[in-house]
């Protein structure tokens, strides 16, 4: 079976495909033919050696499939071959085959085709716990999000708008607040050519956002809080700009609100009950037509190094997917 290999830690330009020995499943195991995968952010990095995991050479990435089981290992009862199934595997995704732990398998549901299946649980669940459990966003608040237009953004744009809140998109791109509104922004902000912290004042007319997503950091976090309302909850997702800002302490101080963190990996392995009542809520609203996955490309396995790089270069609008065959 053919397989993206980083052989060496590098840019995407240095991954290889190769035809490699067809994988077998362990105790409790299966192995997954992808029909799909997503391009996330982790995988610029876990090629690069900068993710906080560093599986040993050679690797595949991709940590986000949609497939078709094709063989149970030993003590399997909860899928049979031939199950529709969404797996999240860390890495090894950029392939034709994939081993994943039984356990965490996601039936895919009747009326979601693989793409969005690949592109749909990591960067909703991420939004969903986000708003819902780190914030606890209610009704009538303002939530500002940055880099609205990336697969995050945008899934907590239309989440924000299901919840009942009222939704500042910010952006990089006139093109990309465009794709934002037509998720149900009320609000654009470019930030490029606007000064954040001012169109946010005027936009609220001086009280501030209630809650702040920032899957970015770099220049605009500090300035976003800036632009809070007392009691706010400032979300941190991630830090596609590269740079870790260094906030102030005097600012939540001030403003009386919270810098809160949200790992969504991490909640769902300690918390997977709640985790599990979660996915069920966001694929009824998918079910009800609530949220629609905006996948702006698809790549063959041949392209995996130019899906890469567009997701670095911040060119990507909601996600990218990998689709094999």
């Amino acid at each position: 079976m053919k397989a993206v290999l980083c052989k060496a830690y590098g840019p995407p330009e240095s991954l290889v495909i190769e035809d490699i020995e067809p994988l077998k499943p362990g105790r409790g195991q299966v192995v997954i033919g992808v029909r799909a995968c997503g391009v996330n952010f982790p995988d610029t990095l876990i090629i690069q050696g900068k993710y906080q995991f560093k599986p040993a050479t050679p690797f595949s990435p991709g940590g986000e499939v949609a497939g078709v089981v094709k063989e149970i290992g030993e003590g399997v009862e909860n899928v049979k071959v031939g199950d529709r199934v969404i797996a999240f595997t860390g890495w090894g995704g950029f392939a034709e085959e994939v081993v994943a732990d039984a356990a965490r398998l996601i039936p895919m549901p009747g009326g979601m085709d693989f793409a969005t299946a690949a592109a749909f649980v990591m960067v909703y669940g991420t939004s969903h716990y986000a708003l819902k459990d780190r914030a606890q966003l209610k009704p009538g608040e303002t939530l500002l999000v940055l880099g609205a237009a990336g697969g995050v953004g945008l899934a907590t744009v239309e989440l924000g708008k299901v919840m009942g809140a009222h939704v500042i998109a910010a952006a990089s791109t006139n093109e990309k607040l465009q794709v934002c509104k037509q998720h149900g922004a009320d609000e654009v902000i470019n930030y490029v050519t606007e000064d954040l912290k001012e169109r946010v004042k005027q936009l609220t007319l001086g009280k501030g956002v209630d809650v702040v997503f920032d899957p970015v950091g770099g220049d605009y976090s500090e300035a976003a809080l800036r632009g809070m309302a007392w009691g706010g909850r400032f979300l941190v997702i991630g830090f596609t700009a590269g740079d870790i800002p260094r906030i102030p302490l005097n600012l939540p101080l001030l403003k009386g609100c919270s810098i809160v963190g949200v790992f969504w990996g991490a909640f769902s392995e300690r918390d997977p009950r709640r985790s599990q009542q979660h996915l069920q809520e966001l694929l009824t609203w998918f079910a009800e037509g609530k949220l629609k996955p905006h996948i702006s490309a698809s790549y063959p396995l041949e392209q995996a190094a130019q899906a890469l790089n567009d997701m670095m270069e911040r060119k990507v609008m909601g996600k990218v997917v990998l689709v094999m065959g």
